[in-house]
């Protein structure tokens, strides 16, 4: 077998090689690609199997991160690989499984969450001259002092979306277990539709907002590189999934839909400090506290001035609830605040399109709608394409159809892509 002219990277989910019958499936699609290009494969861990590591390691030393925590983790992938290597030899076809290191991921020093400095391809291309499907765990790498690292949430997408940029790769698909990119989730909406095409911004605005199809940062490094970027069912593979695609060429498309889709994220939590001082430094001092336990902030909104006093409410994960709040409670004195409040029963719904950038009355349609359900809005943020609200948590999935049906989302006015 000799090396072929094109190179593809197809990405397995967890759920994807989530049994020996599973990743019997993604053999098979891994070996029909290979009859026309070189194939560069790259999986998650097993089903829920990191779940489990993460578990044993919070049994063995509860909240434990860094070096020991990316030794356990990286374990995870290194089963489904070397299975997935076995499948395809066993079906007949030339195959080898590469570890991150092996595959020439260096990271950058940090555990638990590095990112990629650079992929060395020599050993990769070895391979391929051979003609062999190569395959690769994802979610991990190692630093340039020989330590093992891994990337955090999304790992595997990062991982897959850079090699298709290091080796030039004609496409990337990654595969789950849903037939592509929904207008909402059809879990919650028996009327959500397949998008054949959404754009590398609107994608990492549903990523970021709760969408789980694909990471936010493979989107972002998909968006540098101008990868073809496909996400695809491996239970249905004969589907053509979802493409993304860049904003420019969607716009130029003249969409008719202002909005694309809505996400929800109920892992969220509201953290409000109440009566703090109305002056210079105050933001600061909160959001740089904040920044230094590492804790993401999202949506953001301060009060109106009152005799010199205002609130300052936020939002963070909800794993980070606690944290955030104590860390607010230690500079309570120092802000000249009156008191902590803490709420996690909220859910941030938001609605995301290209469209809007051309099109007024998006907003107002979107609180009318919630105001029509009576559901009520607590803090807005937007973006040129988004618009979300903050509302109670018991009211998330009503919010969810009553919005996908003020914006007639079932119905279809996509282009064809070619």
């Amino acid at each position: 077998m000799a090396r072929k002219d094109t190179t593809i990277v197809l990405k397995f989910g967890g759920s994807s090689v989530a049994d020996v019958k599973c990743i019997e499936r993604i053999s098979k699609i891994a070996l029909k690609e290979a009859q026309e290009h070189n194939v560069i494969v790259v999986t998650s861990a097993m089903g829920k199997s990191t779940n489990q590591l993460i578990d044993l390691a919070n049994q063995a030393c509860p909240g434990c991160s860094g070096r020991e925590l990316d030794m356990l983790l990286a374990t995870g992938e290194l089963v489904s690989i070397s299975l997935t290597a076995m499948t395809i030899q066993r079906l007949g076809h030339a195959a080898v499984s590469l570890t991150g290191w092996q595959a020439g991921f260096v990271t950058e020093s940090s555990h638990n969450r590095a990112r990629i400095a650079e992929i060395k391809c020599d050993r990769i291309n070895k391979h391929l001259d051979l003609g062999e499907i190569v395959i690769v765990a994802g979610f991990q790498g190692i630093t340039e002092d020989g330590e093992v690292t891994t990337l955090g949430r999304g790992g595997s997408d990062t991982s897959a979306v850079a090699l298709a940029s290091a080796f030039n790769a004609d496409r990337c698909d990654i595969y789950t277990d849903v037939d592509g990119v929904f207008t909402t989730d059809p879990r919650l909406v028996k009327e959500a539709t397949k998008l054949s095409h959404i754009s590398y911004e609107e994608m990492i605005e549903l990523a970021s907002l709760g969408a789980k199809v694909l990471h936010p940062r493979s989107v972002e490094l998909a968006k540098k590189y101008n990868i073809d970027l496909r996400v695809r069912n491996s239970f249905n593979s004969e589907n053509e999934g979802t493409r993304v695609i860049s904003l420019k060429r969607m716009l130029d498309m003249e969409l008719t839909k202002a909005v694309t889709g809505v996400a929800l994220d109920t892992k969220q939590a509201k953290i409000a400090i109440i009566n703090v001082a109305d002056r210079p430094g105050i933001a600061s001092k909160v959001f740089g506290e904040l920044g230094k336990n590492k804790i993401n902030v999202d949506m953001i909104i301060q009060s109106v001035p009152r005799d010199g006093i205002n609130d300052i409410a936020f939002t963070v994960p909800r794993e980070d609830m606690e944290l955030a709040r104590k860390t607010c409670e230690e500079i309570l004195k120092d802000i000249e605040g009156s008191k902590v409040e803490a709420d996690d029963d909220i859910a941030k719904v938001s609605i995301v399109g290209a469209g809007m950038l051309n099109r007024p009355g998006v907003a107002s349609n979107l609180f009318e709608t919630l105001s029509n359900a009576g559901i009520n809005i607590q803090m807005i943020s937007t973006s040129e394409i988004k618009i979300s609200c903050l509302i109670d948590e018991v009211n998330a999935e009503k919010a969810v159809q009553v919005i996908h049906d003020a914006f007639e989302l079932e119905k279809s006015s996509e282009p064809i892509i070619v």
